[in-house]
């Protein structure tokens, strides 16, 4: 059977598309910055997906999306960056270009980190944990090269951090996401973060912080890797890692052993790597219950 995956990663500040001829490897991406309006958002999605598809038409269709997902996982519950989009169905708005081809939709973190356990730095490891620090914070567990099973998804950005109440003053919540994104710097100190020079004190201060939030996930998930992404971590300037690493291990004070903690290596393909697995992920089980029904 002709199999052509059509796999996309629709984020804060960019969307990625891509297709993939056999479900092993995909082509270059096309990218564009992520409409506010959810269905130009989802129009742009259709034309890069026509340009790719050529003359053929997708069997199967699998993305994500940054926010908390619905429970029917068809679009986003809660976003704060991607506003406009919440309780847009995602899902209903691309069946109506693409009749009858399976649609599968994820957090866009949770692919992100699935791409790096089982096609980037993770692979072969069996917990690995997966932070994003970028426009907002983000993480999942995979566990044993599956995304963990979780209620209302993982929100990790969101855990209250009270370190210290005059870091972001009385009246923000001092939450990972709020004291360590990108989103976040900018609003504390009126400037791009790319534009604080590596230098500035400010990076190994965020390191700090960040070892906090890694303090907690190292407690409540146990895992063997940490891996860090997004451009908080891998642009230029960033926070240092060596310093989170420092941090994180005077933070824990001995209680458990710190697990070993790197940098992502997909970079911003990571999402659309992660949706791939996802897609095999499903066509494996797939291949299990056809057999089981056959014996």
């Amino acid at each position: 059977m002709n199999m052509h995956v059509l796999i996309f990663d629709i984020g804060g500040t960019k969307t990625r598309v891509a297709l993939s001829h056999d479900g092993e490897v995909f082509e270059s991406p096309i990218i564009f910055k992520t409409p506010k309006d959810p269905q130009a958002g989802i129009e742009k999605l259709h034309a890069a997906a026509q340009e790719l598809l050529a003359d053929v038409v997708p069997t199967h269709i699998v993305g994500g999306i940054r926010g908390v997902l619905n429970e029917d996982k068809t679009g986003i519950e809660h976003d704060e960056v991607l506003s406009s989009w919440m309780h847009f169905d995602v899902v209903a708005a691309l069946a109506g270009y693409f009749n009858d081809v399976p649609i599968q939709l994820e957090n866009d973190t949770a692919l992100a980190g699935l791409g790096e356990a089982m096609c980037g730095v993770g692979k072969g490891i069996d917990l690995v944990v997966y932070h994003s620090i970028s426009t907002g914070v983000g993480g999942v567990r995979i566990a044993h090269g599956v995304i963990d099973a979780a209620n209302a998804g993982f929100e990790p950005g969101h855990q209250v951090l009270d370190i210290d109440r005059t870091i972001l003053g009385a009246d923000i919540v001092p939450t990972l996401e709020n004291l360590v994104s990108g989103t976040a710097l900018e609003n504390r100190l009126g400037i791009k973060p790319y534009d604080i020079p590596q230098e500035d004190v400010i990076w190994n201060e965020l390191a700090g912080y960040l070892a906090q939030g890694l303090r907690n996930t190292i407690l409540y998930w146990s895992p063997d890797v940490i891996v860090l992404g997004g451009s908080m971590m891998t642009g230029a300037p960033n926070i240092p890692l060596e310093a989170v690493r420092k941090a994180t291990v005077a933070v824990l004070d001995g209680f458990v052993a710190c697990p070993f903690i790197t940098i992502a290596e997909l970079g911003d393909e990571a999402g659309l790597y992660g949706a791939l697995a996802l897609f095999k992920q499903a066509e494996k089980q797939k291949t299990k219950v056809t057999v089981r029904q056959g014996q």
